[in-house]
């Protein structure tokens, strides 16, 4: 099972210098204290948040993934 990468998700977050509002506005929260939860995994980014996430952050959506080793 995938699982994704949040600390990736905030370090491209924080390289790309977009704020915690501007990702909650791109996937349609109102707070960034919202999007936060997400990010540190307190809550679950949804399949349809995936694609918005790899566009405001310029990567592709396996790049959100913890590459798993078998």
């Amino acid at each position: 099972m995938e699982r994704l990468n949040l600390p990736f998700i905030a370090q491209r977050r924080n390289e790309c210098k977009l704020t915690l509002q501007e990702m909650a506005e791109a996937l349609g929260f109102r707070n960034a204290s919202t999007y936060l939860k997400y990010e540190k995994g307190a809550y679950d980014f949804k399949a349809n948040h995936l694609p918005v996430l790899a566009k405001k952050l310029r990567c592709g959506m396996l790049d959100l993934f913890i590459k798993m080793v078998c």
